[in-house]
């Protein structure tokens, strides 16, 4: 069994998008894996869910869970309904789904028929790290704050980068990379509670 964490990512709602930051760093990654685009019910959370643990049955040894808006609270979804050992995960800019969101993007009444809410707000059995944007259009950082501490998760401000994606000019994150290896370095028996902290 393979003792390096595999990194896998997961996408929001866009799922694939080609100058993404979670796409180039993938590519960019030995061991790197990402949740499949889905096919049909793209806006069902428990289809996203049941594709996120799918990709997980798929691998061997550790997993860094590297998720970004949508597929945050996917992933936080995940975490309450199975038991699967995750040795960390990098949550970004996860959106705030409980108030209404911006033209274009899905109705608070589609996302409750669709299972998105209420958010899990439970403790995450693994260490996790929660990046918010100072401008980010889908969260007011308060907000995603609020979710990192119910999560205990470590809390990082990234600044004004709106939601963190090519719209907001990202393409390329540099930041990523260290986040990712930190999580996948740290010793597989720390707990989240060790990294419930405000950077």
């Amino acid at each position: 069994m393979h003792t390096t964490p595999t990194v896998l990512f997961v996408p929001g709602l866009r799922d694939y998008v080609a100058d993404h930051w979670q796409t180039l760093m993938q590519a960019r990654l030995p061991r790197a894996a990402c949740v499949p685009p889905l096919e049909h019910h793209k806006l069902s959370c428990a289809a996203r869910v049941a594709a996120l643990d799918k990709a997980l049955g798929g691998i061997e040894g550790p997993v860094v869970l590297v998720a970004h808006s949508a597929g945050v609270i996917a992933t936080v979804h995940w975490a309450r309904l199975h038991d699967r050992p995750i040795h960390g995960a990098l949550l970004v800019t996860p959106p705030d789904l409980e108030v209404p969101m911006p033209a274009g993007y899905p109705t608070c009444d589609a996302l409750e028929l669709n299972g998105w809410v209420p958010c899990p707000r439970e403790p995450l059995p693994f260490p996790s790290v929660v990046c918010a944007s100072r401008n980010d259009p889908l969260a007011g950082f308060e907000r995603v704050a609020r979710m990192a501490a119910d999560w205990g998760s470590r809390l990082l401000d990234v600044g004004k980068v709106g939601h963190l994606n090519p719209a907001a000019g990202y393409g390329e994150w540099p930041l990523a990379k260290s986040l990712i290896d930190a999580l996948c370095e740290q010793p597989p028996s720390m707990q989240s509670s060790n990294v419930a902290h405000s950077a």
